[in-house]
C-alpha cells in the first residue's frame, strides 16, 4: 500500500509500473549484470527524487515500481532510467554491446 503525501495545497498518491525489456530479448539480466542494473537505477532515482519501491528483473525485462511527485513528467524519468543506466552498463559490461556474456 502507497503512502499518501502532502504538498502545499495537494494530497498525491502516485505509483508506475514501467516494464521494460532487452533489445531482441536477450536473456543477460543474470548475477553481476543483474546487480550492477539494481545498483545504477536506484542511484538514477535518487538523483533525479523519485522512489523505486520495488525491482524486479528476469532475463530479459525489468518491472520497477517508482514512487513520484504530480510534477515529474514520465517521459523525463523513463529517458533518465533507460538511457543513463545502457550507457553506465555498456561501460561496464562492454560484452553487452556485441549481445555476448
Amino acid at each position: 500500500m502507497s503512502k499518501i503525501k502532502k504538498g502545499r495545497g495537494y494530497v498525491y498518491s502516485i505509483q508506475y509500473h514501467i516494464v521494460w525489456c532487452v533489445k531482441y530479448r536477450r536473456k543477460v539480466l543474470t548475477g553481476t549484470v543483474e546487480e550492477k542494473l539494481k545498483e545504477i537505477l536506484f542511484k538514477i532515482a535518487d538523483e533525479n527524487g523519485f522512489t523505486i519501491e520495488e525491482f524486479n528483473c528476469d532475463q530479459d525485462h525489468v518491472h520497477l515500481l517508482i514512487d513520484s511527485k504530480p510534477q515529474h513528467y514520465i517521459p523525463n524519468f523513463i529517458k533518465a532510467l533507460k538511457g543513463v543506466s545502457g550507457r553506465f552498463m555498456f561501460e561496464n559490461c562492454p560484452w553487452l554491446k556485441d549481445g555476448l556474456e
